[in-house]
């Protein structure tokens, strides 16, 4: 079933009955992951448990990591986190870019140019082996 989340966003939203159906889970294992902290749904006003399509890739991964490659829930927990992590990290490397970008060649790329060719270019040389006579 389809259900709209708030009027004002058009999220499709899942209930635990056909979000278990669908990957083949029973609803406390959804449950489960949920007390874990694995899955965050959000509730509706009678609070009853809603699935966005983001909880659903989130489950998919978990589905991945516990039924084909036998990732327990600590460990899970452990790969959720590091990916949280990564794309912190990603974030403020794409933010550190921009900045770089924006300071650095926005304008100044005579600047750029003469300072590139303030490197001394060397040519491919050859290794040659002298013999010592001694």
């Amino acid at each position: 079933m389809k259900r709209k989340s708030k009027p004002k966003e058009s999220r499709a939203t899942y209930h635990i009955s056909s979000v278990s159906q669908r990957y083949d889970i029973h609803p406390q294992t959804l449950r489960l992951y949920e007390r874990e902290g694995l899955l965050r749904p959000s509730r509706s006003e009678g609070n009853t448990r809603l699935y966005t399509d983001e909880d659903l890739k989130q489950l998919e991964l978990i589905l991945t990591l516990v039924r084909d490659l036998g990732v327990n829930l600590a460990g899970v927990e452990v790969v959720l986190h590091m990916r949280t992590k990564i794309e912190q990290i990603e974030a403020g490397v794409n933010e550190m870019l921009e900045f770089l970008k924006k300071e650095y060649f926005s304008g100044g790329e005579n600047e750029f140019e003469r300072r590139q060719t303030d490197l001394m270019p060397l040519s491919q040389t050859r290794i040659m082996k002298i013999e010592r006579k001694d």
